[in-house]
């Protein structure tokens, strides 16, 4: 373990740190940035997943000099120290995590404050990946790095208790006990830690911050130690490693260097391997573990995990893979080291602790914490920071590190870190001194990790869900619409494109030729306006959606139809609930008919399209919606008949449709304003989105076209494999 950090190929840089410290929980956490915000002078770095201006760092009674939300104090100290710049950077975040986000994060954080607050959503990342390194540097002199976010679910007691008053967010509402670990660290370590932020600015941003050329001038010419004053330093002039996670993007190069290390760590573990993760799912670190657990002389292994992660959709995605790897991990587990546990907060009523951290404590001689998830994406894909320490020859270090994870274990178990010490002197055997120490209410409870075999079956693997470096967009498209398949997604968008078309023309001949004294628009009016005024208006809608769809009618047209009579906004709901209704008829018609019915409606469709549905599951039918292979009904009948859950089937069918059915609802708004006033600017405005949907059209053929005739350039190419 002494030289087991190589510069260039398990971590950045080697880097003294005169003073170091393993920070446990929020409250801890918290408390620490505000004081070193307090003294800050110069310059603030915070790098984030995730910012929240009203997010409360310290959460007692006690009377202090300025704000304690973060979004104000930062803007009342750059009002108040005139050479103060500070830096905000959060990733530019998926939609699928807004409702976890503050809504307007640009407003609150950047125009409504301080000109001297700089801020920006960081999307200079691979499609997929996130910006997910999780640093504060104050003055180049003190920084943070761990688990942590400056997010609203994230403060709490190191006691978690079941219910704490002050665990709420930024709402008043509370949330379930939440764990997580950050290190501290001053001195030459911080100032790398200062140039690693500088650079991923820039990169975000397009513009250099503040220079480091005052790195510790303004510190001195004060007098003040920017050490926050109630952190006690754990370690002291110890050399820090400084492991990454980036992506190749942009000119940057891939850089894996926390994969690395994690390999280089488990190889050289001898007697024990304590781990806490938010996940686990990553196939070369349960690899490593696999071997580690079948050789004879292998260490003990205990792996803290959540009982479950996140919400429904993590459980049923990253829980899943888990599972898988677990299972693996069992089997490999020959001579009984390995052990899987969840914090247990109390047993009734049932409550689990939330495990946020990650961490790695190897022997007495090494200990990491970082943003890493033992998960693909932070080994290739997310960007990732990890601080790490070996103890060397040094007996002091190995103190600390064995004391930093017996503080964690007794936290799980409820007892204090001198019990867990003794335990393990007495017993010899880490996994012996938990076991004895697993009695009460709090405790680490034997995680299993099962999934329902069904939930495991549509779930498909980890290159997908989780994936360990960029996946190009032509590759998510290949994986659920085959290239066959391909010609006849773009037939299908075409039919689409040449019935908005259609619709147009007949609009156009109703205003200005001779066909419109067929029809009476000033009836048709009349006619959708008492549509609109029926009490039974907003169930007929919906029924006229599950009848079209039962027979097959186009549901682009009916979209339109929709909002002609309703407008845009009630239109878009109308549209909205009526397609899901209908998709939802039509795949409870088809698991009614069964396979062989089917067959002899949708013919060779069916095994194609059925097979990606039972194995992609929700990611399937989310694609299908956006590149329809076949029509709407087509594809609802079919996903009857597959092993597909309903409730994936429902929840993909609504989220895959908003795009396409925003598409239609503006096309059609355009066509009803410029029928309602055939001026210059509504006829712009229509020619403008016409040409938007056309264009999109046009580039999806070409991107298409290009892409076949790629794969028949490979396919020809002389003494290549095929």
């Amino acid at each position: 373990m002494a030289e087991i950090f190589k510069p260039s190929r398990n971590c950045w840089q080697r880097a003294k740190a005169r003073r170091a410290a393993f920070v446990i929980d929020g409250d801890a956490y918290f408390r620490a940035l505000y004081q070193a915000f307090h003294r800050a002078r110069r310059s603030i770095f915070i790098v984030g997943w995730d910012l929240h201006s009203d997010l409360l760092l310290v959460r007692d009674d006690q009377k202090r000099d300025g704000p304690e939300r973060l979004g104000a104090l930062l803007d009342f100290l750059a009002s108040r120290r005139k050479d103060l710049e500070i830096y905000l950077l959060s990733w530019d975040f998926a939609m699928i995590y807004a409702m976890e986000r503050e809504f307007f994060p640009r407003y609150k954080l950047k125009w409504r404050t301080h000109k001297r607050i700089h801020f920006c959503l960081d999307g200079h990342h691979p499609v997929g990946a996130s910006q997910h390194q999780k640093v504060v540097v104050v003055d180049d002199a003190v920084a943070f790095v761990g688990g942590f976010d400056l997010s609203k679910w994230r403060w709490d007691t190191k006691d978690h208790r079941p219910e704490e008053p002050r665990r709420t967010d930024p709402g008043g509402e509370p949330y379930p006990p939440f764990h997580d670990v950050q290190m501290a660290v001053d001195g030459e370590a911080a100032r790398v830690l200062g140039k690693l932020a500088r650079e991923r600015w820039t990169r975000a941003a397009g513009n250099i911050p503040v220079a480091m050329d005052h790195a510790d001038s303004g510190q001195a010419d004060s007098g003040e130690d920017p050490w926050p004053e109630g952190l006690t330093p754990d370690l002291a002039d110890v050399e820090v490693a400084i492991a990454r996670t980036l992506p190749e993007y942009g000119g940057q190069p891939a850089v894996q260097e926390v994969e690395r290390l994690y390999l280089d760590s488990i190889a050289a573990a001898g007697r024990s391997i304590y781990i806490e993760n938010q996940y686990l799912s990553s196939h070369r670190i349960g690899e490593a573990l696999e071997a580690r657990l079948e050789a004879e002389d292998g260490p003990e292994v205990i792996i803290v995990l959540p009982e479950k992660t996140g919400g429904w959709l993590e459980q049923h995605t990253m829980d899943v893979l888990r599972c898988r790897v677990l299972d693996r991990l069992r089997r490999a587990d020959l001579h009984d080291r390995l052990r899987v546990y969840y914090p247990r907060i109390a047993e009734t009523p049932h409550c689990a602790l939330m495990v946020h951290a990650k961490v790695m404590v190897v022997d007495d001689a090494f200990v990491r914490v970082g943003s890493s998830n033992l998960s693909n994406r932070s080994m290739g894909l997310d960007s990732e920071c990890d601080l790490a320490v070996a103890a060397g020859k040094r007996d002091d270090v190995r103190s600390v590190i064995a004391c930093f994870r017996h503080r964690l274990i007794g936290e799980h178990l409820g007892v204090e870190p001198r019990d867990v010490s003794a335990a393990v002197a007495e017993r010899g055997s880490l996994i012996a001194a938990v076991e004895s120490l697993r009695t009460g209410d709090r405790t680490l409870m034997p995680l299993s990790g099962e999934i329902a075999p069904e939930v495991d079956r549509w779930v498909p693997e980890s290159t997908l869900l989780d994936p360990e470096k960029p996946v190009a967009p032509e590759e998510l498209v290949d994986y659920f619409v085959s290239p066959e398949q391909q010609p006849s997604a773009y037939r299908h968008l075409l039919k689409v494109i040449l019935l908005v078309a259609g619709v147009i023309l007949l609009a156009a001949l109703w205003r200005w030729s001779p066909a419109g004294d067929w029809i009476d628009l000033a009836s048709v009016r009349a006619a959708a306006e008492w549509i609109q005024r029926q009490p039974l208006a907003p169930l007929l809608v919906p029924a006229s959606y599950i009848i079209g769809g039962m027979v097959a009618f186009p549901v682009t047209l009916l979209i339109i139809a929709t909002v002609l009579v309703f407008g845009p906004w009630w239109g878009f709901l109308y549209a909205l609930v009526g397609a899901e209704l209908s998709a939802l008829a039509v795949f409870g018609t088809g698991r009614f008919l069964g396979r062989e019915a089917v067959r002899r409606f949708a013919g060779s469709l069916l095994n194609r399209i059925s097979r990606r549905l039972s194995e992609a599951g929700l990611a399937a039918v989310l694609t299908f919606r956006i590149i329809p292979v076949a029509p709407f009904s087509v594809i609802n009948l079919i996903a009857g008949v597959s092993e597909i859950r309903f409730r994936d089937f429902a929840l993909g069918t609504i989220i895959g449709m908003i795009p396409g059915v925003t598409a239609v609802v503006l096309l059609a708004d355009r066509i009803a304003a410029a029928l309602r006033m055939p001026d210059l600017g509504h006829f712009t405005a229509l020619a403008v989105v016409v040409a938007v949907v056309a264009l999109g059209l046009f580039g999806i053929r070409r991107w298409l076209r290009q892409k076949r005739d790629g794969r028949r350039g490979d396919a020809g190419a002389p003494g290549e494999a095929h």
